[in-house]
C-alpha cells in the first residue's frame, strides 16, 4: 500500500443488485477500500462478487445503495466518465492495431498529445519489459504477453481505480505464478488502487492486502489473507480458503475462548469458541491438515482422535495422509517430506491430535 492511505477512497454503502427485482444477488454490501490498496473480491461461481465489480464499472445498475469514489458519487456516472481502468480474462486487445497503438488507444481518446502518447506508450513498454514488441499486433505474442499489455492499456492514463475480472484465468499454472508477481511489482511500484476478482484462493492469498469473502451475495469476511486463514469468521469461510477437516460434534461445555465438543467419533476436542456457545447445540470443529499431528494409538494426549489409516501420497516436499473416522468421514494429514514420515499399513489404527488454537468451533447450520 501507498504511503499515504485515504480509508475513504472507495466506498460501497448499502449496495444491493437485483435483476428480477425479487432475488438480491448482492446484498447491503457495505466496505471502504484505501487508496494504493490490492483489494480481493473472492469467491464460488454465483457469489456476487463479478457483479460487485461490474457495478463499479458502470456495465452494471445498482438497485438500491451508493458508491463513491474520491468522496463523489459515481452511481449513476457512465462508464467513460468513471477513469477506472479494466483488465479481463480474455485481455480485450485489439487485434487489428500493433501493441504500440493498443497503449495509445486510451490517450488517443482522452485527446492528449502526439508527443505525450509516444513517450508514455514508450513508457509502459520498458514497464512490462516489452519495448521491442510495440510493432507486432497480439496474435504474435504469447498468452502471458498479451495479459502485460492489457495491464499496461490499463494503467496508462493513470485511471483513479483499477479492476481486474479473472484477468489470470486463461493461462497455465507457471503463466499464472509469473503474472501473479508481474502484477505485484507493478502495483508497489506505481501504488494504484486494485479491484481483483477471482475464485481462486491461492492467488488471492498471494497478492491481496485485503480479501473479501463472498457467498450468496454477502461478504462473509473481509480481512488480510493472514486473518482469514488462521482466524476464519465462520465454516464457509474455513472451508473455503485453504483445506480442512470438519468434525461434527455437540458442546458439551462452555468458557470465555473455549468449548469443549463431543464429535462424532465419541472423542472429545478443545477449540477456540467462534459463533457457538449454547451447551447442547450442534458444531462442526475445523482443524487444518498442516494442524494435525500424527501419533500411535496407545498415546493419551488432549484432543485426540482416533482414525484408520487408508492412503498416502507423496507430493514432493510434503507427504498427504488420509485416514477416516468410525463413521466414515475422510481425514487429511500433511506432514513435512523427511526421514521421520511414518508409514502405515491398511486400517493400521492411529491418533491424531491438535492444539486448542489451532481447532475452530463454529455453529452447525
Amino acid at each position: 500500500m501507498t504511503a499515504e492511505v485515504v480509508n475513504d477512497f472507495l466506498c460501497f454503502n448499502k449496495v444491493q443488485k437485483s435483476y428480477d427485482q425479487k432475488t438480491l444477488v448482492v446484498k447491503n454490501f457495505d466496505l471502504n477500500v484505501a487508496q494504493g490498496e490490492f483489494l480481493t473480491l473472492l469467491g464460488p461461481s454465483g457469489s456476487g462478487k463479478t457483479t460487485v465489480l461490474m457495478m463499479m464499472a458502470g456495465f452494471e445498475s445498482v438497485t438500491s445503495g451508493d458508491i463513491l469514489l474520491n468522496g463523489k458519487p459515481i452511481t449513476r456516472t457512465a462508464p467513460n466518465k468513471r477513469n477506472i481502468g479494466m483488465v479481463f480474462q480474455n485481455y480485450a486487445l485489439f487485434p487489428h492495431m500493433s501493441i504500440a497503438e493498443n497503449l495509445s488507444y486510451p490517450l488517443k481518446v482522452r485527446k492528449m498529445s502526439k508527443p505525450e502518447i509516444d513517450e508514455r506508450v514508450d513508457r509502459y513498454l520498458k514497464l512490462i519489459e516489452m519495448e521491442d514488441f510495440g510493432a507486432r499486433t497480439p496474435a504474435q505474442l504469447s498468452g502471458g504477453q498479451r495479459q502485460r499489455v492489457a495491464l499496461a492499456r490499463a494503467l496508462i492514463f493513470d485511471p483513479s481505480l483499477v479492476l481486474m475480472d479473472e484477468p489470470l484465468g486463461a493461462l497455465d499454472k507457471k503463466l499464472r505464478e509469473q503474472m501473479q508477481l508481474e502484477i505485484s511489482r507493478l502495483h508497489k511500484k506505481l501504488g494504484f488502487t486494485v479491484i481483483y476478482v477471482t475464485h481462486d484462493q491461492s492467488e488471492a492469498l498471494t497478492m491481496s492486502d485485503r480479501i473479501a469473502v463472498f457467498d450468496d451475495g454477502v461478504v462473509q469476511q473481509c480481512a488480510v489473507p493472514e486473518t482469514l486463514y488462521e482466524d476464519p469468521a465462520n465454516a464457509f469461510v474455513a472451508g473455503f480458503i485453504g483445506e480442512n477437516n470438519f468434525f461434527p460434534g455437540t458442546v458439551i461445555s462452555v468458557d470465555a475462548e473455549s468449548v469443549r465438543v463431543k464429535i462424532s467419533t465419541g472423542d472429545e476436542i478443545e477449540a477456540q469458541r467462534v459463533d457457538c456457545d449454547t451447551v447442547g447445540s450442534s458444531c462442526i470443529v475445523s482443524v487444518r491438515p498442516e494442524s494435525l499431528f500424527i501419533l500411535p494409538s496407545d498415546h493419551e494426549f488432549d484432543n485426540k482422535i482416533t482414525v484408520k489409516f487408508t492412503a498416502r501420497l507423496y507430493v514432493g516436499d510434503f507427504i498427504r495422509y488420509f485416514f477416516e473416522t468410525p463413521d466414515g468421514t475422510e481425514i487429511v494429514v500433511k506432514v513435512l517430506n523427511d526421514q521421520a514420515a511414518p508409514k502405515f499399513s491398511d486400517d493400521e489404527e492411529v491418533g491424531l491430535i491438535s492444539l486448542r488454537k489451532n481447532c475452530f468451533a463454529f455453529a452447525a447450520k
